[in-house]
């Protein structure tokens, strides 16, 4: 495991040379974006997604398919899929060569999702870009992908304890919908 950070350290090591004038921030090459999983990522989705493991001491075994054969992880993620029993559209939040996070928007919510754990939206940023504003940034592009959708609001819920995503949701126009099955809940109008 030590290996592996230290991996993860060289390789983002080795992206901040070029933004030392920035205070030791690495400088995006355009603004992120949403889109769908892209193999021009591939380096960095693993690193990112290494280190989050890494460092939530999560087991990282999920990456080994990726790592083989990233062309088929990310065949196998585009498109409307079905997951948690409904629709489903997975993003990539990416700048250049670089992943930042994953965004995916269930199209419409069963009872589970709705009454227990879940809601529309579901994202994370990977550590080496927490703290930037990009969440907020990203969920404000998945919302407007609900709205392509029609949906006339999102539901979305975090873990008490996470305040970077209760602070991202309130600055989307969240509003508060109580607390349940351990997540606090939030509805945002679309319309």
């Amino acid at each position: 495991m030590l290996a592996a950070l230290a991996a993860c350290a060289d390789y983002w090591d080795a992206r901040r040379t070029r933004s030392d004038q920035h205070g030791g921030m690495i400088t995006l090459p355009e603004a992120p974006r949403l889109i769908p999983p892209t193999t021009t990522v591939r380096t960095s989705y693993l690193v990112g997604e290494q280190a989050d493991c890494l460092l939530r001491g999560t087991d990282p075994k999920w990456l080994a398919p990726a790592s083989e054969n990233f062309d088929d992880f990310v065949d196998v993620r585009c498109g409307v899929k079905q997951r948690w029993a409904v629709p489903s559209t997975l993003f990539w939040y990416v700048s250049g060569e670089y992943y930042l996070g994953t965004l995916v928007i269930k199209h419409e919510l069963n009872g589970e999702l709705t009454d227990e754990q879940g809601g529309h939206i579901g994202y994370h940023v990977v550590a080496p870009w927490r703290r930037q504003g990009h969440a907020t940034r990203m969920l404000r592009a998945g919302l407007d992908q609900c709205r392509a959708l029609g949906l006339d609001r999102a539901l979305l819920c975090c873990d008490p304890d996470n305040e970077a995503s209760r602070r991202s949701i309130l600055r989307n126009g969240g509003r508060p919908d109580g607390h349940r099955h351990g997540e606090d809940r939030f509805w945002i109008d679309l319309a």
